[in-house]
Order: C-alpha cells, then sequence, then structure tokens
C-alpha cells in the first residue's frame, strides 16, 4: 500500500488496519470539528453554554479563577496572547491543560492568576468567549486533564450508505481488538500546511541554531497562503530581516517577533528562537521526539509486532483507575515476566510502550532496541544531544509513550446522503484520553490519499 508523501515525511509509514477507508474530507467549516476538554473529576468544557463546576471551583475568590474558553479557528498560543494583552498581564499567567485544535471549535478548562470575574467580563475577541466557573486552588495544568470528547463530521464520502457504515464497523472492531488506534503523534502536531516543527527541532538539537530559526522563518510550502509563501521565498533568497518585517503578513505573528530582534542583531539566532515563548521553543524539540516515535511505531507495526501484546525486551507502563497511562512506571518485559506482564495487558492495567527520546531515556531492549538504534543512526543523533547544550531549558529527558490509545464512546451519528449530490457526510463521536489525536483514529477510518486535501 502507498501512503501519502506527508504522512511518511511525518514518520507514519504504515496503517495499523486492513479495512479499506471511507475517504471523505473533514474541517470544511470549523464546526465540522468540534472539541470538548474533559477533566479527571469528569467535569466537561462544553462548547454550548451550559453549567459547570469543575475540580470543586468555588465563588470565594482565590489566586486562580478557573473559566472555560470557547474558541473558533484560533491557534491555542494566539489566543492567549490576545487575551492575555486584552487583561493587560503577562501570558504566562494564563494556563490551559492542553492545546487544541486551531481548525475547530473547542472548548477548554483555562486559569487566569490575580484575575477577578470582572476583569473577564472585559474580554472581546472575536470568536473567542471566556465563562468563568469559579475560583480554584492551582493554575490549571495537563495535570487535571483527562481527555478530549469528539464530534466529527466526515463529509464527500463517495461510496453507498452500506458500504460507509460497513467499513467504519470493521475499522473499529479492527482497532478494538488491538488495543485502540495506534498512539502517532498527529500530523498538527507537526504543522499540517507547513509540516517543518519537527526538522526545527532537529536543528536545534543538533546545535544548528541558526539552521533551525532560518527553517521557521524561511521555509516555503506550496499549502500555505501565496503572501505568507512569497515573503518566505524573498527571506530565503536575500536574508534582508529588515525588509521582511516589512513583508511578513500580521498574522505570522511569531515570525514577526523574531524578524524584529533580527533586523536589530542579524548574527544572534539564539537570542531570536528565545523571544518565542518557552512552550513553543520546548514544542519543537518536542516535535522532533514525535517524529521519532512515529518511526519507531511504524516499524514495529510493519514488523508485526502487536500494540497489545509485549514482546522479550518491551517497555510496558501501567495505567491509572481512570484509563491514562502512567510514563514514569516503566519496566522492560523479560522472559520470566512476559506471562504475567501480558496478562495484566489483556486485563486492562498495563500497555505496551515505546520510548520518547532524550537525554535521560533508555531505549528498549530485544528486536525494538535494534530498530530503534538503526533509526538514530540514520537520523545522525545521539540522545546525549536531547540536552540542548545552546538552550539548556529546552532540553528533553524523554519517556515513555503508549503504543496504543483505546477508544471510548465511539458512536456513529449520522450517516446520510447528501440531497442533489453523489455523497455520504458522517457524523462520528468517540473521546480519546490526553496525548491521543483523533486524526489517527479518522487516518484509519478515512484512509485519505492527501492529507491535506482531506482536512488533517
Amino acid at each position: 500500500m502507498r501512503f501519502p508523501p506527508l504522512d511518511e515525511e511525518l514518520g507514519m509509514t504504515v496503517y495499523s488496519t486492513d479495512s479499506a477507508g471511507i475517504g471523505g474530507v473533514i474541517r470544511r467549516e470549523p464546526e465540522d470539528f468540534l472539541v470538548e476538554e474533559t477533566l479527571v473529576d469528569g467535569s466537561v468544557a462544553t462548547i454550548q453554554r451550559t453549567h459547570s463546576a469543575a475540580l470543586g471551583a468555588s465563588a470565594s475568590q482565590q489566586r486562580y479563577l478557573l473559566g472555560i474558553m470557547v474558541k473558533r479557528r484560533w491557534d491555542t498560543f494566539i489566543a492567549v496572547r490576545n487575551i492575555a494583552q486584552q487583561l493587560g498581564i503577562d501570558q504566562a499567567r494564563i494556563s490551559v491543560a492542553g492545546i487544541k485544535d486551531a481548525k475547530a471549535v473547542t472548548a477548554q478548562h483555562v486559569t487566569f492568576e490575580n484575575v477577578t470575574a470582572d476583569d473577564i467580563g472585559g474580554i472581546h475577541v472575536k470568536d473567542i468567549e471566556i465563562r468563568t466557573v469559579g475560583y480554584f486552588r492551582d493554575a490549571m495544568s495537563q495535570f487535571y486533564l483527562l481527555g478530549n470528547r469528539f464530534i466529527v463530521t466526515i463529509k464527500a464520502a463517495m461510496l453507498s450508505e452500506s458500504t460507509v457504515k460497513r467499513r467504519i464497523t470493521r475499522t473499529i472492531e479492527e482497532l478494538e481488538a488491538q488495543g485502540g488506534i495506534p498512539n502517532f503523534f498527529g500530523h498538527q502536531r507537526f504543522g499540517t500546511t507547513r509540516a517543518i516543527t519537527h526538522r526545527v527541532g532537529k536543528a536545534i538539537v543538533n546545535g544548528e541554531i541558526q539552521k533551525a530559526v532560518m527553517l521557521f522563518l524561511a521555509e516555503p510550502s506550496l499549502h500555505e497562503h501565496p503572501e505568507s509563501r512569497k515573503a518566505r521565498e524573498e527571506l530565503q533568497a536575500d536574508q534582508n530581516f529588515a525588509q521582511a518585517l516589512q513583508n511578513f503578513p500580521n498574522q505570522l505573528r511569531f515570525e514577526r517577533i523574531m524578524l524584529r530582534h533580527l533586523a536589530e542583531k542579524p548574527t544572534d539566532f539564539t537570542g531570536t528562537l528565545r523571544q518565542l515563548p518557552i512552550k513553543l521553543q520546548r514544542l519543537f524539540v518536542q516535535a522532533y521526539q514525535s517524529y521519532l516515535f512515529n518511526r519507531f511505531l511504524s516499524e514495529r507495526i510493519r514488523s508485526g509486532f502487536p500494540l497489545n501484546i509485549a514482546q522479550i525486551g518491551d517497555y510496558t507502563i501501567r495505567v491509572e483507575r481512570s484509563g491514562l497511562p502512567m510514563p514514569k512506571t516503566g519496566k522492560l518485559a523479560t522472559a520470566s515476566s512476559l506471562a504475567d506482564t501480558n496478562e495484566s495487558i489483556y486485563r486492562g492495567k498495563m500497555r505496551v510502550a515505546l520510548p520518547l527520546v532524550g537525554f535521560g531515556q533508555r531505549l528498549s531492549e530485544g528486536e525494538m532496541k535494534r530498530i530503534q538504534t538503526r533509526i538514530l543512526e540514520e537520523e545522525g543523533i545521539e540522545q546525549a544531544a536531547f540536552r540542548v547544550p545552546a538552550v539548556p531549558r529546552i532540553g528533553c529527558r524523554g519517556e515513555l509513550r503508549a503504543v496504543a490509545s483505546p477508544i471510548r464512546d465511539f458512536r456513529v451519528h449520522q450517516v446520510m446522503k447528501m440531497e442533489h449530490k453523489n455523497d455520504i457526510q458522517v457524523k462520528l463521536g468517540f473521546m480519546l484520553l490526553r496525548g491521543s489525536y483523533a486524526t489517527m483514529l479518522l487516518r484509519e477510518v478515512m484512509k485519505p490519499k492527501d492529507p491535506i486535501i482531506a482536512g488533517f
């Protein structure tokens, strides 16, 4: 089977199911991709205006104000930055549990440090709504996040209704039999229309900071807006940072922040990288970790190793009662422990895991170690390089990540032939645990020939 070039570029060179896809397109409109965040206490950030007493938040004023942010077609980082500007505070005082899709309508929990409900009432940003819940003792973080509920509409599936239903049913049966979706990092982790984030990260890990900065600023993509592409091409040709600052569109906010610094200090590339929010700097390195993980997982599947049965030398991690994996509980499966380990996996108490490469995380053993070592040699990367001496605060120790993620509450809400059109519209609902990507379930269901055209 041939795979889309973009998938191969991001390390995804296999499917874990044999069933044929239904094709189609997602995200023709933001409303086709709805995301509602779920916390560990079961509370949900709903898109519709409903009351929620998340995490026991109270009316008694405390350090943090807890709210729900509903946004339409907004990057999370940029949304937080705009809200901070309206409040007149540092964006570090606004905390979220996770980054949500930009091409979507999303609802998530957010905390504001030393901000009152009255202050929130003064926020007016197009397509962003903040609803206050109450005051809370802590800043929002991934610690409180269980996962996300999705309602996804797939349009333009050029098949019969019966074929669509049959293929979806078979795909989900295959996925559930293997313990869930293959836990790849999805396209949005890398930037679908301009998939360079992992390449920037690799350059940073290699200590090539100038290369990293220029990749981020000047690498054009055929899939981005023509004005943006032209500005990047001109910067790539002449490296005139002052002129580029005039040329780059206002919506390229992070690029303009970097160009402003380079216009004054044209050789200070490390200082330029540091102009970005620390989370974004770290995201580059994490994206390269994600790419390596995708390659590891692709090779595991291609080699015929199951996702829900451990082999000698595999890492396994324990699972919380909530279902969340615990990355710091990793153990290597041995000949003597293999039977008990696989019994625990079968009972849902453990999962097979692979390393997210870092300076503090050992590789697997056995056959998987040979595969991982070969991939790192092909990449020309040593694990110690993830300390990132040039910018130590964004170095990554590494950890473990489950190879499969369970699907909860999967439901086909609608399979409907569109009036006056020879295509099918499908509406799916499901819940995934934090760190897993809805598009990886959709990738198996749809098997798109071109992820960009398909809306990934």
